[in-house]
């Protein structure tokens, strides 16, 4: 499928860029399903957790999530510790979901073959 969300790039998101609707996240989810949509401050936010072997390869996941972030123009929350990642996807902009949050997600699920 080439619409898949990991082939699209992320579109400059605006303060009145929409929030994903309830149906849309019905949707989109079912694309990116080890995400887990998290609510935190009212703010709706996609979160995974990555679990690695040790520092180093879990930092050198870490890396090539924000060089990721910079190619899009569109950045997590990165927490990295001992062995696993965890990263947070949400549009600052708007307070919310965003579908650049969910090509983010994929993108980011690719990067662990890499």
């Amino acid at each position: 499928m080439s619409n898949t969300l990991s082939a699209q790039k992320c579109e400059a998101c605006h303060v009145d860029a929409p929030k994903v609707s309830d149906e849309e996240l019905a949707v989109l989810i079912k694309e990116i399903p080890d995400w887990v949509p998290q609510v935190r401050d009212g703010i709706m936010m996609l979160e995974r957790e990555y679990k690695f072997k040790n520092y180093k390869l879990a930092w050198a996941f870490a890396n090539k999530v924000s060089e990721l972030a910079e190619q899009e123009f569109h950045h997590p929350a990165i927490l990295l510790e001992w062995g696993k990642v965890k990263v947070t996807w949400w549009s600052h902009s708007i307070k919310g979901l965003h579908k650049n949050d969910f090509i983010c997600a994929a993108k980011t699920d690719l990067l662990l073959g890499n």
